[in-house]
């Protein structure tokens, strides 16, 4: 009896063993054809057009939109780094507005962010009226790659608790932050 069971416990290991392999050359083919694929480069400057206007909600709000003007598909990694005229640091980011996944602009489609420009309530110290933005990009390690500078709507005010969105598929999702 001992015997039968030991017999039976070397088949089922072995049974496992030869499935296992046998799973594991067939990923191979599939793991070297996905390492093959090319990556998705960053939306630049260079191949895309930026724009900035005013919306009328929510108050104190501006869409900035990046629309592809390449050949090929760019991704919107993270968030637009934005300058207003010569600030020392970029304006804050929303954490909670990151979306799920990478913004994709095929060419000819557009991504949004949203740059909410003073608090409602007035609570904003530093307040001033803007004359420029500059717009930089993630380069999808964090940092950013050269900048674009949309015409700017004049009278713009912003202050110090001025912020922007993550990048967004739609206009409405940039709009909600």
């Amino acid at each position: 009896m001992r015997t039968a069971s030991l017999t039976a416990s070397a088949l089922l290991a072995a049974a496992v063993l030869a499935v296992t392999a046998g799973q594991s050359q067939a990923a191979a083919p599939a793991a070297k054809a996905t390492s093959d694929t090319r990556t998705t480069a960053a939306c630049t400057a260079a191949d895309t057009k930026v724009t900035v206007q005013n919306v009328t909600r929510p108050v104190n709000h501006q869409l900035l939109t990046v629309t592809n003007t390449g050949g090929k598909a760019c991704n919107l990694y993270g968030h637009p780094f934005l300058r207003f005229d010569e600030a020392q640091s970029p304006t804050q980011a929303v954490e909670d507005s990151k979306p799920q996944a990478v913004v994709t602009l095929a060419p000819g489609q557009s991504g949004y962010a949203g740059i909410n420009l003073s608090s409602a309530d007035g609570s904003g110290q530093y307040g001033y009226t803007a004359t420029s933005l500059e717009v930089f990009f993630d380069k999808g390690d964090g940092s950013d790659a050269r900048s674009a500078k949309p015409a700017f709507p004049k009278g713009t005010w912003t202050d110090e608790t001025a912020y922007v969105t993550y990048w967004q598929q739609t206009a409405a999702d940039a709009l909600v932050w």
